[in-house]
C-alpha cells in the first residue's frame, strides 16, 4: 500500500494531480481513521497506464473510457492523425531552427516570411546585423542569411561588366518620357544604377536630375562618366535608401523609377513618394506584371517565389488610383528591352559555368533565363505614367 506522497513520488505526479485522478474515479484511495489515504499497487499501475495513454494524446476523459470499455478505434485513429500533424509541425520547426543555425536551407522560409510580413522580415534581417542594402539583397536574391556572402560574390561575378542588370532600352525610356504631359524641371530618379536612364533624362529634358541609389560605386562611376562628357552640371547624385528619401515635400515635378519600386514594394513606394511630387507633377514607375489572366503553372510557381507581389495590370492600376494618382498612360516594355538584358547575360552564364560548378547564384540566374525564354509574354514590365492628384 502507498500513501499519497509515496504514490506521487513513484509516478512523478503531484499530490493535487492524484486527488484529481481520484475525483474522476480513475483511482480509488482508502481513507484511514487517522485521515491518511492509502493506494494499492493496482492504483499505481492504473496511473502508469493512464500516463502511457496520455502520451498518445488522449485526454483524461478519453483515458477513462479506454480503461472502462473496449478501445474506441475511431477515437484512436483521430488521435493518430492529430499526432502525425503535430509531428510534421515539429519537424518543420526543427528544420527551421537548424537552418537558422546554418544546418539547412532557409530559402523557403525567407520567401514565406517576405510574402506574409515583408516589413517585419526586413527589420528582422537588419536586427541580425545586415545593413539595409544587404538585407534587401538577401530578401530578393540570396534568401539565405547563412550563405549570403558566397551567394552575392557569385552574383556580382556574373553581373560585373554587364551594361544592364535588368530589362530596358533607350527607346522605351524615351517613349515613357514622351508620355509625360508637361516638360519637367526637377526630376528625382530612384534606383539609377549605372545611369542608363539618367543619360536619357538629362539629354532629352532641361531638368535638374537628382539620381539616387544605395550603391556608392555606381554613383561614382555615373558622375565620372557625366563629367567626362561635359554634362554633369544638371546631375546631382545621392547615396541613400529609397525607403528614407531625405528631400523636402513637393521637391520634384517628376519622379522616375524604372524597375526599382519593387524593392520596397510598389504600393509602399507610391504612398511614400507621393508627398515629394509638386502639385500637378508626375511619376513614371515600371513594374513586373501579369499580361494574361491565365499564366502557365510553371510561370506562376516561379514568380510566386521570385516576386510574390506580381499583379495584373488592372490590379496595379487600382492600387495606383487608391494611392492618389491618375493614370496618364501605360505600355509594356518592348522585346528589344528584354533582349538587351537577357542576351548578354546568357553569354555571360555560358562563359562562367565551367568555372562555377555548384553555384546557387548561377543556378538561380539560369532558372530565371529559362522562365524568360519559355513564358515571356505571359508577364512583362509595364511602364506606368501617372499624374499626382492634388
Amino acid at each position: 500500500m502507498y500513501r499519497i506522497s509515496e504514490l506521487a513520488a513513484a509516478v512523478g505526479l503531484s499530490r493535487t494531480a492524484l486527488l484529481y485522478y481520484e475525483k474522476q474515479k480513475l483511482i480509488s484511495g482508502k481513507r484511514l481513521e487517522n485521515g491518511y489515504r492509502l493506494y494499492s499497487d493496482k492504483d499505481l499501475q492504473r496511473v502508469r497506464l493512464i500516463q502511457q495513454l496520455q502520451a498518445g494524446g488522449l485526454t483524461l476523459k478519453e483515458c477513462k473510457a479506454c480503461l472502462e470499455s473496449k478501445l474506441d478505434r475511431h477515437l484512436l485513429q483521430s488521435r493518430l492523425r492529430q499526432l502525425d500533424e503535430e509531428i510534421a509541425l515539429k519537424q518543420q520547426s526543427r528544420a527551421l531552427l537548424a537552418a537558422m543555425l546554418g544546418e539547412g536551407d532557409l530559402r523557403t522560409w525567407h520567401e514565406d516570411l517576405d510574402r506574409l510580413a515583408p516589413d517585419a522580415h526586413l527589420d528582422w534581417l537588419m536586427n541580425q546585423g545586415f545593413s539595409e542594402k544587404e538585407a534587401l539583397r538577401l530578401k530578393w536574391l540570396s534568401k539565405d542569411m547563412n550563405d549570403h556572402e558566397t551567394y552575392m560574390a557569385d552574383f556580382m561575378k556574373v553581373f560585373e561588366g554587364l551594361e544592364r542588370w535588368g530589362p530596358g532600352s533607350k527607346k522605351d525610356t524615351l517613349k515613357a518620357l514622351s508620355l509625360v504631359p508637361a516638360a519637367p524641371t526637377s526630376i528625382l530618379e530612384v534606383g539609377c544604377g549605372k545611369g542608363l536612364a539618367t543619360k536619357v533624362l538629362v539629354d532629352n529634358t532641361g531638368a535638374k536630375v537628382t539620381a539616387i541609389d544605395n550603391e556608392q560605386s555606381a554613383l561614382t562611376e555615373l558622375s565620372e562618366r557625366f563629367e567626362q562628357q561635359g554634362i554633369s552640371g544638371r546631375l546631382n547624385t545621392v547615396c541613400v535608401s529609397m525607403t528614407e528619401l531625405p528631400f523636402e515635400k513637393k521637391s520634384f515635378d517628376l519622379i522616375w523609377a524604372e524597375g526599382s519600386a519593387y524593392i520596397m514594394g510598389v504600393q509602399k513606394a507610391l504612398a511614400q513618394w507621393h508627398p515629394l511630387i509638386q502639385p500637378g507633377g508626375f511619376m513614371m514607375v515600371s513594374d513586373l506584371v501579369w499580361l494574361t489572366d491565365k499564366p502557365s503553372q510553371e510561370s506562376m510557381e516561379y514568380w510566386k517565389q521570385a516576386y510574390p507581389d506580381i499583379q495584373t495590370i488592372k490590379t496595379r492600376m487600382e492600387q495606383i488610383h487608391v494611392a492618389g494618382y491618375d493614370m496618364v498612360d501605360s505600355f509594356s516594355l518592348s522585346r528589344e528591352a528584354w533582349d538587351n538584358y537577357a542576351e548578354p547575360l546568357r553569354k555571360r552564364i555560358h562563359d562562367l559555368s565551367p568555372a562555377m560548378p555548384g553555384s546557387v547564384a548561377l543556378q538561380n540566374i539560369e532558372t530565371e533565363m529559362g522562365i524568360y525564354r519559355k513564358y515571356l509574354g505571359e508577364f512583362g514590365y509595364q511602364m506606368f505614367v501617372l499624374a499626382k492628384r492634388s
